[in-house]
């Protein structure tokens, strides 16, 4: 039963998430590197420290927690400087590729680094026991990510080249693949970043913390991190472009509703994180499903994507074939969320 409460506090937060991309879809007049640092702020630094606040518990300060675990921030915080590599291609993929197929490509390769290599440095042998066992969760879902990356490449053949451009503006296959992919790898970092700070995460359960929250702190280093390549590249794109003038160039009415879009995005995505840390607390410590508890929150933030990708009509024109194909891919990813909890 805890194990189905923590998988279903998952899939809550994992629904934000694959949400998250919508609200930006209603900011206005701003380019893509104005929208992107504003909804960081929100995403990766205001709600990871009310989250973060959680946490501490009476007596003790946020700082204290942080300065923890033998300077397990540091590394947790370069981690999360290379996953903010990744986050910021896997929002050029979203422009290229669309939310379904981008999120696909993009989640499903960050699944995989993110599960097998912080089971390799821990030591696991992925040929036997709970390491095979985790190895056959991840290779079901590099499966049905397979079969959803093959209903996409259906998809850009069914299609002409207005529907796509309708479907997805910036729509273009080959540039998006190798941004997406880029995106996946440099992503699977929050995955050590989280490894890297466990320290944390015992010393906050140490001063009494519920385990329930105690997670919280690391995600807000490894995002911090993160916030810092985006906000540079950001910044630094505001200047080429001479887009720096957006945040003030337009009226308030405006203004105000791009703020609140980008709050309500940065929220969604947090959730993602928020409910991971709190649906890890109810898993057996050391347990299969703890150890596969990343690619579970991959492989549904990459359902929940594809299905708003069919609501937002990116699959518009295709045929029934590639649909089923759709289908199947989001199937083989639910059956790889339920096999580790068989054993």
């Amino acid at each position: 039963m805890n194990t189905l409460l923590g998988l279903f506090i998952i899939a809550i937060g994992s629904m934000g998430q694959s949400s998250s991309y919508v609200p930006i879809k209603k900011v206005k007049s701003w380019a893509w590197e104005s929208f992107w640092l504003v909804q960081g702020i929100f995403a990766w630094l205001l709600f990871p420290y009310l989250g973060a606040l959680l946490a501490v518990p009476e007596g003790h300060s946020l700082i204290e927690i942080l300065s923890s675990g033998n300077g397990a921030a540091f590394h947790a915080l370069f981690f999360g400087m290379l996953w903010g590599i990744g986050g910021l291609t896997f929002g050029l993929s979203m422009r290229y590729l669309g939310v379904a197929l981008g999120q696909s490509i993009a989640l499903g390769t960050c699944s995989a680094f993110g599960t097998i290599i912080p089971a390799l440095m821990n030591g696991t042998d992925l040929l036997s026991g709970k390491g095979l066992l985790l190895l056959i969760g991840v290779s079901i879902a590099i499966a049905g990510i397979a079969v959803i990356g093959f209903a996409g490449s259906l998809r850009s053949k069914n299609m002409t080249d207005e529907q796509k451009k309708a479907a997805v503006k910036d729509f273009a296959l080959g540039k998006g693949l190798l941004v997406a992919l880029l995106a996946g790898v440099m992503s699977a970092c929050f995955s050590l970043g989280l490894e890297s700070a466990e320290p944390i995460k015992l010393a906050v359960i140490a001063m009494g913390t519920k385990s329930l929250f105690a997670g919280l702190p690391a995600i807000l280093i490894i995002t911090a991190g993160g916030f810092l390549t985006n906000a540079i590249y950001c910044i630094f794109q505001n200047i080429k472009n001479k887009t720096i003038t957006d945040y003030f160039s337009v009226s308030g009415g405006v203004f105000v509703n791009n703020i609140l879009f980008c709050a309500l995005a940065g929220i969604l995505w947090y959730s993602q994180f928020f409910g991971l840390a709190m649906g890890k607390s109810y898993f057996t410590e050391g347990s299969v499903m703890m150890a596969f508890s990343w690619s579970i929150l991959m492989s549904l933030n990459i359902t929940f994507s594809n299905v708003w990708g069919i609501l937002l009509k990116e699959w518009k024109g295709v045929t029934n074939k590639t649909i089923a194909v759709l289908v199947l891919g989001m199937c083989i990813l639910i059956i790889s969320l339920v096999i580790p909890n068989l054993f």
